[in-house]
């Protein structure tokens, strides 16, 4: 009988224990948060993230502001129109043409590419600074008794020139020429911040030729304007902020601002701006009032303020009525230009002023937004300079007359009466819409389903074309990154 032997071997292999997580399927990668919008506004997040949202956004806020502008221009100047000229359009009869200039300055600067802005930039910072200098020259001459103002007016006059505080006359044409400085500084500076790039760490290259530049504008600007000044100030610090300067850069133009802005206050005593030699320094004067009771309080500037706070506390919560307002029938100074904020308050109340600033809120929104998407550095530079001059500048104007800021004469963009800065702001906008339909995937959109030829014609050229994206290369980046 045969017996098979090989059944009778002993296993010595050693046993070999799987563990229960080996069989199990590698985690998925965590899903990526989802962000506020996405999480309470779906539909929201839905339109943002659509090629050209920043393109549409853009035009809706700042056309429904130039709307809204318009109708309040119309509405703080009628009366005093029909009283003075018979005829209750004469006032928005200049705005409208000033708008259709802003307009037309918006298409001009829509079609412009990045190359051509760069190459403007000088030239426009140029013409303003001979502008400036002008201007100021002038009013140095009226302040030490060379020239002599007009009977009952601030207009000097020599030859073909006449200024007239901020206004400079040459023949029949007048303009401002500070908010072309505004234009000017943004386009040169964002152009020389981006042909330095990583340079800017070092002091030498924020001295030449930054910083000697922008201390004359603060001079030329600062002499008759304190305001638009701050608002300049506000500008390059935007700039410098966009292009990442270290920290002890800013504290060290803070000491210099405030320094600066120190000595044109004090200036105000020996003729700059509005004030004359022997008078009260008014720019001294509108800071310290806002520290006084209104009731001890006998400076025109109390007055001022106090007409505004009554301009809102009777508009209450919806206003009193589009038109029906009371306070501008020459109550108010200035209501269609530095007050016009608070006639909106009166007339249409805290609804009306809240949509103004809802929309103002929206034109930020989207500025930086597209300064944050744009790839050209200067690009992104100039988006930040526009939106940072526009949202300072709506600040200090709503804050003066709200009282929570010192008054200082400046325009509300958009809404108070005023050719250049109206024309200079739409221009400032066009410039923000190209670089809106310059945005990577705006300028993909439209490269894929280009528009008609005469609406390209007509209306803005196709973007540039940014360079086709690479597929491995954030992949490879973010393996780098985690080792």
């Amino acid at each position: 009988m045969m017996v098979n032997m090989a059944d009778d071997k002993v296993d010595t292999r050693p046993a070999v224990t799987v563990s229960p997580a080996a069989t199990v399927q590698p985690a998925a990668p965590a899903a990526r948060p989802k962000s506020l919008s996405q999480q309470l506004l779906p539909a929201v997040h839905g339109l943002l993230a659509r090629p050209l949202s920043s393109y549409y956004l853009l035009l809706a806020s700042s056309g429904l502001l130039l709307l809204i502008g318009l109708t309040m221009v119309f509405s703080a100047t009628s009366v005093k129109a029909y009283a003075e000229d018979g005829s209750a359009f004469t006032a928005i009869g200049k705005q409208l043409i000033f708008a259709v200039l802003g307009l037309v300055g918006f298409w001009a600067c829509q079609r412009l590419p990045a190359g051509t802005l760069r190459f403007l930039g000088k030239y426009v910072l140029g013409a303003a600074v001979v502008l400036l200098a002008l201007l100021d020259l002038l009013m140095a001459l009226s302040a030490v008794n060379l020239l002599t103002a007009a009977p009952g007016t601030n207009t000097v006059s020599l030859g073909p020139l006449k200024a007239d505080l901020l206004w400079l006359y040459i023949g029949p044409i007048g303009i401002q020429p500070s908010e072309f400085a505004k234009l000017g500084v943004v386009l040169w500076g964002a152009d020389i911040i981006a042909r330095k790039g990583a340079a800017l760490g070092h002091w030498r290259e924020l001295a030449m030729p930054l910083f000697p530049m922008i201390g004359l504008l603060f001079v030329l600007v600062g002499y008759n304007d304190l305001g638009t000044m701050l608002v300049l100030l506000s500008l390059v610090v935007g700039l410098l902020w966009a292009a990442g300067v270290r920290l002890r850069v800013f504290a060290a133009l803070g000491v210099l601002g405030l320094s600066g802005i120190g000595l044109l206050i004090a200036a105000a005593s020996r003729g700059a701006g509005s004030g004359a030699v022997g008078e009260a320094n008014y720019r001294l004067a509108r800071i310290t009032v806002l520290a006084q009771p209104i009731e001890d309080c006998r400076s025109d500037f109390c007055y001022q303020m106090l007409q505004g706070r009554s301009a809102i506390y009777e508009g209450g919560w919806f206003g009193v009525g589009l038109g029906k307002g009371a306070l501008k029938w020459n109550w108010l100074p200035a209501a269609d230009n530095d007050f016009i904020f608070a006639v909106v308050a009166e007339e249409l109340g805290v609804v009306g002023c809240t949509v103004i600033l809802a929309l103002f809120a929206v034109l930020a929104y989207t500025g930086f937004r597209i300064a944050r998407r744009v790839d050209d550095p200067f690009r992104r530079l100039a988006a930040t300079g526009i939106t940072t001059w526009l949202v300072a500048q709506a600040v200090i104007n709503i804050g003066g007359v709200v009282g929570l800021l010192p008054i200082t004469g400046l325009p509300l963009p958009f809404i108070s009466t005023g050719g250049s800065a109206l024309v200079v702001t739409m221009a400032a906008i066009g410039i923000l819409a190209s670089f809106a339909r310059a945005e990577p995937d705006a300028a993909r959109a439209l490269h894929a389903r280009p528009p008609a030829r005469w609406v390209r014609l007509l209306w803005a050229p196709l973007p540039p074309l940014p360079p086709p994206r690479r597929p491995g290369r954030s992949a490879r980046a973010g393996d780098e990154r985690r080792r």
